[in-house]
């Protein structure tokens, strides 16, 4: 305090080493500091009450060992003899190494456990709770709160010399300072040397201003006027640590108040919170997308009972006049153009993860290699294509994943790597196994476990945030108006989610861009998944009857001649309850043709199922211009709308085999 600094200007900066020590006292984090001989030299609250401690146990002096014993009885590092237990994690604590590990409680918490070793003192440990870590904003808020009301009736509970509360402070995962009322810096822990290289050893002479730069200090500075002017102060932003490396931090100013009630400086708390900022922005991607999906996946749906409508009265009218002058003039561009817009809903399809897939145990690294294969020639000379697999012949990491859809995913990234290059540079593909953690893939939103990591990386121009926030979206894109559709991207992401994989994307302007996808690792070595047998030619003659089913009488309009055609006597019905009577009054039915979705509560895959498990018809086929992976009757083939009348007899002879 001002008045207790004149009166005894050497105490002051023992008095603040005290106040500091104090406030550890006061942290969310667990802290436990051990001698040379592993006896308990400091703790505090949060230790005892983080590792759930008998009141008492903690005192100066407390040996390591009654800890680790107390916690091995109690069944905290599971099963085994508790004796052998003490005498492994005691030998362990003696050769004073670093450790940073993550140990589940019994009572499902979660503890991330942090030790330094103090040179000469014995060593430092740090407890943190990370159960809640999606609620640290709040946390650090009520944390900030205590902080401040315990602060202002500090206590001299942990009594230290400089030397160790400055060991102490150094060791501690955040940048801590004290300024005092005329915002001159009387403290800065080691953190400020790690990331701004500045002189700890004299605070006094260190600005803000220099290491923070003009741009960051402009943010900081109303936000330190009003912690000096009483007020605790919680704020984010982002700075640049010497690397050059960018940041975004948390950082907390709660005030010191002298006795008199004014404010003798500000304490300063400034943790690193990127990649908790990282994880809050995958979600809200991944929600935003999401909803998109959904959007997408209805209106593919219309889209495409309209499309199989207008494709397949084209098809039949220029089948039928062949000749016809207006087959070519009129008809023929009609019906490209309408090809066309399937292919531009089967994008969509594709980003609503809506497409049916065919996985198999694939080899990553010949895929690679394939797309390095058909792309190598086509790429500008001033363009290197690295890819970084195991050798030929040599096995590579395998992934549960349909191959083909894997290779186009990749040619696409690659292609957008190419369009980013301006003048000369290199694309690499590397594949490799990976393990992802709980906290790795509940950031990227998908399971943890084995799986295998693609990264197609480029030296190009680098994305901004506008971009990477909008590249998935379905037709964004920074090409030139009809360089592109936009659903490159957008057919990625959906088939990486949908075949429970993740991807991410790592880009800043002008240091290029990494795209990484994590694939679900094959459990076993189980072969390719088999092709469709082709479609054969029509039989001649009557082939049977077939039940076609569908709520559009225009589609059924249109697959009903196709069914004629191919030999077909057909009956008709215009949803599930009619079907599945018609099923049970009519005998010998050799063929059912279904749509999925329909009105009446009774869908298309219930009469599939129906119609197998009761015999009720020889062969089934089902259709639907919204495909849902997870909706599809085993054994029964998926046709997507539109399709072709040989896409048809193809599916006829499928369910027929």
């Amino acid at each position: 305090m001002r008045d207790d600094a004149a009166a005894a200007p050497n105490a002051a900066p023992l008095g603040r080493y005290q106040t500091l020590q104090a406030g550890l006292d006061l942290l969310d984090q667990g802290l436990s500091i051990f001698d040379a001989d592993l006896r308990l030299v400091a703790w505090n609250r949060a230790y005892e009450r983080l590792l759930d401690f008998p009141e008492g146990m903690a005192h100066v002096g407390t040996p390591f060992e009654t800890f680790i014993r107390y916690n091995a009885r109690r069944g905290e590092y599971g099963a085994g003899e508790p004796e052998a237990l003490v005498a492994e994690r005691v030998a362990a604590a003696r050769t004073f190494e670093p450790h940073d590990i993550e140990r589940t409680r019994p009572d499902g918490r979660v503890l991330h456990i942090h030790g330094e070793p103090l040179p000469g003192h014995g060593f430092v440990t740090l407890y943190s709770d990370v159960t809640a870590q999606r609620r640290a904003e709040r946390t650090i808020r009520e944390q900030n709160a205590d902080l401040e009301s315990r602060v202002a009736a500090r206590t001299a509970e942990l009594v230290s010399s400089e030397q160790r509360v400055r060991l102490v402070m150094d060791s501690i995962p955040a940048l801590v300072a004290y300024f005092d009322r005329r915002r001159v810096y009387r403290y800065l822990n080691r953190g400020y040397h790690d990331w701004f290289r500045t002189d700890t050893s004299r605070p006094e002479g260190v600005s803000a201003r220099a290491f923070l730069g003009d741009e960051v200090y402009a943010l900081v500075k109303p936000n330190v006027r009003r912690a000096v002017a009483g007020e605790s102060v919680d704020f984010e932003y982002e700075l640049v640590i010497h690397t050059g490396e960018r940041r975004w931090v948390r950082t907390s100013l709660v005030p010191e108040r002298a006795g008199d009630g004014t404010v003798a400086g500000c304490f300063e708390l400034t943790f690193d919170i990127t990649g908790q900022r990282r994880s809050q922005e995958l979600i809200a991607r991944a929600q935003k997308l999401e909803a998109l999906g959904h959007l997408t996946g209805g209106l593919a749906h219309d889209f495409n009972n309209i499309l199989t409508v207008v494709i397949g009265n084209l098809a039949a009218l220029k089948a039928a006049q062949p000749d016809d002058p207006i087959v070519p003039e009129y008809i023929q561009p009609a019906l490209d153009a309408a090809r066309r817009g399937a292919g531009l809903v089967e994008g969509l399809m594709r980003f609503a993860r809506r497409q049916p897939l065919k996985a198999g145990a694939v080899d990553v690294g010949t895929v690679l290699r394939a797309a390095e294969s058909l792309l190598r020639h086509s790429l500008p000379e001033r363009i290197e294509l690295a890819v970084g697999t195991a050798g030929a012949g040599a096995p590579g990491p395998r992934a549960w994943i349909d191959g083909g859809q894997l290779e186009q995913a990749l040619i696409n990234m690659i292609l957008n790597a190419r369009d980013a290059i301006a003048s000369h540079g290199r694309i690499t593909l590397r594949a490799c196994p990976a393990v992802l953690d709980a906290n790795a893939a509940t950031m990227l939103q998908t399971s943890p476990g084995d799986c295998v990591r693609i990264d197609v990386q480029d030296d190009g121009a680098g994305m901004d945030e506008h971009t990477l926030a909008h590249m998935f979206e379905p037709f964004f894109t920074t090409k030139q108006p009809g360089s592109g559709t936009g659903l490159g991207m957008a057919m990625v992401y959906g088939f990486i989610k949908q075949s429970g994989g993740a991807i991410d994307v790592r880009s800043a302007p002008g240091r290029g861009t990494t795209i990484s996808l994590w694939l679900p690792a094959a459990a076993g070595h189980a072969g390719e998944s088999r092709p469709l047998p082709a479609a054969g030619p029509a039989l001649p003659g009557q082939r049977g009857l077939a039940l076609l089913v569908d709520d559009d009488a225009q589609v059924r309009r249109v697959v009903r001649r196709d069914l004629l055609d191919l030999g077909y006597a057909v009956l008709e019905a215009s949803d599930g309850a009619g079907a599945l009577a018609l099923l049970r009054q009519t005998p010998d039915i050799a063929l059912l043709v279904s749509d999925v979705s329909m009105p009446g509560g009774v869908d298309g895959c219930e009469v599939a199922r129906t119609a197998r498990e009761l015999h009720l018809a020889r062969a089934v086929v089902l259709m639907s211009g919204n495909v849902a992976a997870d909706r599809m009757v085993p054994g029964v083939p998926w046709l997507t709308k539109p399709f072709t009348a040989a896409r048809l007899a193809s599916a006829i002879e499928e369910a027929r085999s």
